[in-house]
Formats: C-alpha cells, structure tokens, sequence
C-alpha cells in the first residue's frame, strides 16, 4: 500500500526569479567580453561562476512553471528529477571548466601579461551592483524554499567574488601588480571545484537512490518493530525523489494474519512515525504474514 504526505508550498514569485535570469545574463555576457578583451582571466573565472547561477536560476524558473503539471501514465514522476540531472551536468561542467582555468592562472603567473584594469573594475563594480539587486530580489523566496536559498547563497557568494575582482582590478591599476590576476583566478577557480564537486557528489547521490545520509535505516526498524503486530520491517529502500520528497518502500512481516482494515491502521502509525521522526513522506509497504522470503533490513534483488 502506497500512501504519501502532501506538502504544501508558497508559490515563488516568477517575477523576481525572471529578473534575476536576465540581470545575470547581462552580468555573464558583459564578463566574458570583458575577459577576453582585458586579458583578465580573473573576471573570465567569475563570469563562469555567474554563469552556473544563470543555470541554476533558470532551472529553478522552469520547475516553478513546472510544479502545477500533473504526472502521466508514460511519466509517473512528472518532471521532479529534472533539477537532480540538470545539476549533475552542471556540476560536472564545472568542475572541468575550473580545473583548465587552474591551468591557465598557474601559467599566467609565470609569465604575467598587461591587463586593461579600468575595464575589469568597471565590470566588477556591474557585477556587484546586479547581483546586490538579485540578491535582494530573492531574500523574502529564499526564506521560504531550499532552491530558493541555495540559489540565494550563490548570487551573494558572486557578489563577493566580483568584490575580489574589483580589489584586483584597483590593484592593478595602482600597482602594476599583474600576477594578481593569475592568483584570484587561481582562488575563484578553486572555490569552483569545491562548489562544483559538492553538487557532483550530491546530486550522483541522488541518481543512484543512495541512502541520505540523515536516515538511519536501523533506527526506522528500532521504531516500527515498537508498533503492535508487527514482526520484522525488511527489504528497505529509502531515497530522494527531489529536494521535497523521501521515500521509502519495504516489506513488512506480520506476528498474526490481520486484516485490511487493521494493516490500515497499523500503517498509519507507521507513517506518522516515518514522517515525523524521519521527514518520509511517501511510504509504500508490503504486508506480508509466514511468507518464506528473506527477512533483512537489505536485500540485494
């Protein structure tokens, strides 16, 4: 028997996330032509950041859009795990893009080149200055949903890494210190790969229906085996779904034969349990009573 939860979400404002998109194209665009016309590869490296939140952002614009379409019988998940392969991909990217600009700084640094500082602190100061906006566009949505705050957090870690930039960028204009460059896009790069190998390991998690990490299997057996009746939880999967939904399915041998209307009650009790001590709020259990199958917590099909 398959029961769920339902959650219940404020709906995000589309407005701001959409004006976020497009503040943070113009802010990616203006960088990348900056980059490659000042020679500075520091504001190349935040152009890339800015670029995994244009992603990011509009991955969450297109689930917001997506949230009222209905499952179908050819899609019974409907479109929920989009987000997890989007920031597989996205991660992945990443990670490669960082680790050739690592590359790059280490060489630059060796043999500095002549930036064109002026245009690299004018860009910073437009990256500041758009992504101050965004941030403060998503404050209220991102206290109210996790894709909201990460994607909150990432536009306030770009403000802070276009004020690198432009600290840079004075540098350079004021000292002819051209190796600067090379070592904040070494720093921007590296803070790429962690955040970028964090997402990868996540989200790979989640594809392989990995157990979260937060979920002790052997304390949700501790709690249901205190329930009347039941005689042993076994072949347990629990995974994430999404961001939103933990599921779990399992077997669920029986002391005595009961009745349906008693597993229905005994089944409540344990979805309380799941749901409150363990945050599950899709649960779907097989009753079963001196059936001769294997009776551990994990059982390899």
């Amino acid at each position: 028997m398959h029961t769920h939860h339902n959650h219940s979400h404020t709906p995000l404002k589309g407005r701001n996330l959409l004006f976020s998109i497009v503040l943070n194209i113009l802010i990616t665009a203006s960088q990348v032509v900056g980059g490659l016309v000042s020679g500075s590869l520091a504001l190349l490296s935040d152009a890339l950041h800015n670029l995994t939140d244009v992603i990011s952002l509009v991955i969450s614009y297109i689930a917001n859009k997506l949230t009222g379409k209905e499952a179908s019988t050819n899609r019974t998940f409907g479109y929920k795990r989009a987000e997890i392969i989007a920031a597989f991909v996205n991660a992945s990217t990443l990670i490669i893009i960082a680790v050739l600009l690592i590359i790059e700084a280490v060489k630059r640094f060796f043999d500095p080149q002549t930036i064109q500082s002026e245009l690299v602190i004018w860009l910073s100061a437009f990256g500041i200055l758009a992504n101050g906006l965004s941030v403060l566009l998503l404050k209220k949505d991102a206290a109210r949903n996790i894709n909201m705050k990460s994607a909150y957090i990432h536009l306030l870690t770009d403000m802070l890494a276009s004020v690198a930039v432009l600290i840079g960028g004075l540098v350079m204009k004021y000292f002819q210190l051209f190796w600067v460059d090379s070592v904040l896009t070494f720093l921007i790069a590296v803070y790429l790969v962690f955040v970028g190998f964090d997402l990868l390991k996540t989200s790979t998690k989640m594809l392989m229906l990995f157990t979260p990490e937060n979920i002790d299997i052997k304390e949700i057996v501790k709690e249901v085996h205190k329930v009347a009746k039941v005689n042993k939880l076994h072949h347990i999967h629990v995974w994430c779904l999404n961001d939103d939904e933990l599921h779990l399915e399992a077997h669920l041998d029986f002391k005595e034969d009961v009745t349906l209307t008693e597993f229905n009650i005994v089944l409540e009790k344990i979805e309380i349990i799941l749901h409150d001590k363990f945050g599950i709020n899709h649960v779907n259990i097989q009753p079963e009573y001196n059936k001769e199958d294997p009776k551990d917590y994990i059982v390899q099909d």
